[in-house]
């Protein structure tokens, strides 16, 4: 069974004559006769009763047109979503769980309105996830920290973060990691990018953190930090978006440590209309300060 015999069937199926299909689809009558009685020899069944010159469908047939149509009409919308001008159709979209929640709201609002037809798939998680993700198809793009260094992958650099220290209240200063030596740490899982920049930078300074309580949330940080437990670091937008971000001491990291690139990544070579069309979004808001 392939496309081509589906294409003939549901031609068959709708017009009741083997000539009038056979110009539908621009083949010799003969070709449909052969290729309908193939399907049918493949499906053990009759999906046609022959009445003279016309053909109407068997029991089968009527069940076995509904799939068909359903077959040939997403390969017609595949084709469109590659090939097709506009976009359209699923987009499945990671990112990180800071660009989720502070930058992406207002893009994806202007990308639907522009188009569509477009249906979002969005999913959170920490950059290594994410990267995975997309290396395996299941994502189209993804927003994770940069740099981008894969050579199955493409990007282009979105958005830059100020990454900051959040500490207790009342938190003597920290301004180099020996201020925190030792210190209880809140951070995402070990493929999550801050938390590895934040474990170089304690390094770097021959300093080294306390126990590191792994969280499934900014929020849960937060509420741990603010108890007094230890600290967390995060993108500065992330913190002020969320309630009670008054209630702790902030502290940015500094010299090359203080600023990180948030890149939206394709694999090499997969860049659709779709998302050819949401880069240009994400650049035009970008020179417009937006």
């Amino acid at each position: 069974m392939d496309l081509t015999q589906l294409e003939m069937f549901n031609a068959v199926a709708e017009s009741g004559s083997i000539t009038a299909a056979a110009k539908r689809v621009h083949r010799v009558p003969s070709n449909l006769t052969t290729r309908i009685q193939k399907l049918e020899e493949e499906l053990g069944v009759a999906l046609f009763i022959r009445e003279n010159q016309r053909l109407r469908l068997s029991s089968a047939g009527h069940s076995f047109l509904r799939y068909s149509q359903r077959i040939t009409g997403l390969v017609d919308e595949a084709r469109r979503v590659v090939a097709g001008d506009e976009p359209e159709g699923l987009f499945a979209l990671g990112s990180l769980e800071s660009a989720a929640a502070v930058r992406l709201p207002l893009p994806l609002a202007r990308f639907k309105q522009r188009y569509p037809k477009i249906q979002f798939n969005l999913v959170t998680g920490p950059s290594g996830t994410m990267i995975d993700a997309v290396l395996d198809g299941s994502l189209s793009a993804a927003f994770v920290d940069g740099p981008l260094l894969h050579p199955q992958l493409d990007g282009v650099p979105v958005f830059e973060e100020e990454m900051v220290i959040v500490a207790p209240a009342e938190h003597a200063p920290l301004t180099r990691a020996r201020d925190a030596d030792g210190e209880q740490v809140y951070a995402f899982r070990a493929n999550c990018s801050y938390r590895r920049h934040f474990e170089s930078w304690f390094h770097d300074d021959g300093a080294r953190p306390g126990h590191i309580h792994e969280m499934e949330s900014y929020h849960g940080m937060l509420a741990c930090v603010i108890a007094g437990a230890g600290l967390a670091l995060m993108p500065r937008s992330m913190l002020e978006s969320m309630p009670a971000h008054d209630q702790v001491s902030v502290w940015p990291l500094a010299g090359h440590w203080r600023y990180l690139a948030t890149w939206l990544i394709w694999r090499r070579g997969a860049l659709t209309p779709t998302l050819e069309a949401f880069t240009a979004l994400l650049a035009e808001m970008k020179s417009a300060g937006v």
